[in-house]
């Protein structure tokens, strides 16, 4: 039930994130700017790791990246529940609906977009490693 990858520096990089964002819908907006320019740092890290930018870890980071920007204005801000929740399932359990929607680009998988892959994707066991392992053939 739980997966806690502490020997991963994703996993590492995803609890501070949870932090800092637990710290900025506790109310405190700074927390939203550092998890913020954490995130940037990351995804930096994650290109240069995975050698690309269109790799997998690094189109999830970057999406991550633009729903926290997304929620940065004032008005928008309670939007940072969202993935302040999901982080935390991320560090907890390794559920990733982040990387799930990702996987659902059409780059990125191989099966036609019917109810039945919506169904796959976000009701199935988290996996080690990333989503698209869990349905290789």
């Amino acid at each position: 039930m739980f997966m806690m990858e502490y020997k991963d520096i994703g996993w590492w990089y995803w609890l501070v994130t949870a932090g800092l964002l637990t710290y900025g819908v506790s109310g405190n907006p700074l927390g939203f700017m550092l998890a913020i320019g954490l995130t940037i740092f990351q995804l930096i890290h994650f290109v240069i790791k995975e050698k690309s930018v269109s790799a997998f870890p690094v189109q999830v980071r970057f999406c991550y990246l633009m729903l926290l920007l997304v929620a940065l204005p004032e008005p928008l801000q309670l939007i940072y529940w969202i993935p302040t929740i999901g982080t935390w399932a991320q560090i907890i359990f390794g559920y990733c609906t982040m990387a799930r929607l990702v996987s659902l680009f059409p780059w990125n998988r191989s099966e036609p977009f019917t109810s039945a892959l919506l169904m796959k994707t976000f009701f199935s066991r988290p996996v080690r490693g990333n989503i698209l392992q869990g349905f290789a053939p």
